[in-house]
């Protein structure tokens, strides 16, 4: 007898906070290679680096999510 798994489907609330994440993550970038001024951030490489980052971390969690949800694991 065949037992039937049910394969979780991708969690809209982490692709959420995937965006929330990234569009932060633009934001600092922008920030920190000048393209956004006013703001104590502009020009700073350090948060270029961190805007950078969190860009990273926004498209791994979409990547894992878009994993999980057609039943890969790793």
């Amino acid at each position: 007898m065949a037992v039937l798994t049910e394969v979780p489907a991708m969690r809209p609330s982490r692709l959420v906070i995937a965006a929330v994440i990234g569009l932060l993550g633009l934001v600092w970038l922008g920030q920190g290679l000048g393209y956004i001024g006013g703001s104590f951030m502009s020009g700073s490489q350090v948060w270029a680096t961190i805007g950078t980052l969190l860009l990273v971390v926004a498209v791994a969690i979409v990547v894992l999510e878009a994993c999980r949800g057609r039943g890969t694991s790793g």
